[in-house]
């Protein structure tokens, strides 16, 4: 016979039973435990750029949250009134929030942060951050103030840190609009960039996809904007740029613009503030009469665009112009034009 009969093998002992469970228990427990470290550790190196699981796409939806402005005018102003219902309205829509060192100083920030990313697991939806507080913030414009040096990278790592403990959460960060695109203007392009590149490392989680500043369509040229990008030196980090943050132009030349820009920036991916764009611009870029919410985020997607989002809350003023209040401040006039076209109950 090729095969044992089975009358005549002797049944195994009783310790030769429990010997054989203790290897296939210890075999199991040595493949779970090696499992475990190898998700921790694909946890702490994962990177936050390029290649990062499931970035930013088709129907990305961010959290419409609770701490917003809109919903802040929507919880105290008098029902039935078209200011009112505009701030319902915007309330509901998923849109990024802004966090600065005057609303969000360092002791602060951290909670603000958890909060926020509570309110992302309870909505099942992405966190989007915008990061706004750098040294020299807009050049002393309308958007005046941040944080000195020092004082900046203790804030980043607050934030940062927060992230990295709640890495269960998916987070968008755009990181700080307008500072290259401003830097020739402002003389300031070496100190931006390096400022920049301390905070990508400071923000840098897991499941985090960070935008540096591509400026829009109209401002630099796509060449000049590369290179502001580049000289930064952290592509390999960062997903790629951000495009039209705060401001009104089409969405359609935002596109084009991201592809030339990307074209320079091998890897490089993009997002698109549609805010305020639904009717283009006029030109004007602080708080222009007559523009209208643009598409709903999570809907403009391609080779090159992750995503249109709303970055820049509409119904918050870009500055004292045009009769509009001081920048971030909740203004129900242009709520009320925003959402002439929308859907408002």
């Amino acid at each position: 016979m090729t095969s044992a009969d089975p009358a005549r093998t002797p049944a195994p002992r009783s310790s030769e039973l429990r010997s054989g469970r203790t290897r296939l228990v210890a075999l199991i427990v040595g493949a779970a435990g090696v499992a475990v470290i190898a998700v921790v550790v694909a946890l702490l190196l994962w990177p936050a750029g390029f290649g990062a699981p499931t970035p930013p796409g088709d129907g990305t939806q961010v959290v419409a949250s609770a701490l917003s402005k809109a919903h802040a005018a929507a919880a105290t102003g008098t029902a039935g009134t078209p200011e009112h219902d505009a701030a319902v309205y915007l309330s509901a829509q998923p849109t990024a929030v802004w966090l600065t060192p005057e609303a969000d100083p360092i002791a602060q920030v951290p909670a603000r942060v958890a909060a926020l990313a509570d309110e992302a697991r309870t909505q099942s939806a992405t966190l989007a951050l915008v990061i706004y507080g750098l040294p020299g913030r807009d050049c002393g414009g309308h958007s005046a103030g941040g944080l000195e040096p020092a004082a900046y990278a203790e804030w980043t790592t607050a934030i940062g840190d927060v992230l990295r403990e709640n890495a269960d959460v998916s987070s968008i960060l755009i990181l700080e609009p307008d500072s290259l695109a401003l830097a020739p203007e402002c003389g300031n392009a070496d100190e931006r960039s390096a400022q920049l590149r301390s905070a990508v490392e400071a923000l840098a989680a897991p499941h985090t996809w960070i935008y540096l500043d591509g400026g829009h369509s109209a401002w630099l040229p796509a060449e000049q904007m590369a290179q502001l990008i580049e000289d930064v030196g952290v592509l390999d980090q960062v997903r790629g740029f951000a495009t039209n943050v705060s401001n009104y132009n089409a969405t359609d030349a935002e596109v084009a613009y991201a592809h030339a820009l990307a074209a320079l920036l091998p890897g490089a991916r993009a997002v698109i503030d549609t805010s305020r764009n639904g009717v283009g611009s006029n030109g004007e870029w602080c708080n222009p009469s007559g523009r209208r919410v643009g598409s709903p985020g999570g809907e403009v997607h391609d080779d090159v665009v992750d995503s249109n989002l709303w970055i820049k809350p509409p119904g918050e003023s870009d500055g004292t112009c045009n009769g509009g209040p001081t920048a971030g401040t909740w203004w129900p006039r242009a709520a009320v034009t925003l959402t002439s076209d929308a859907p408002v109950d």
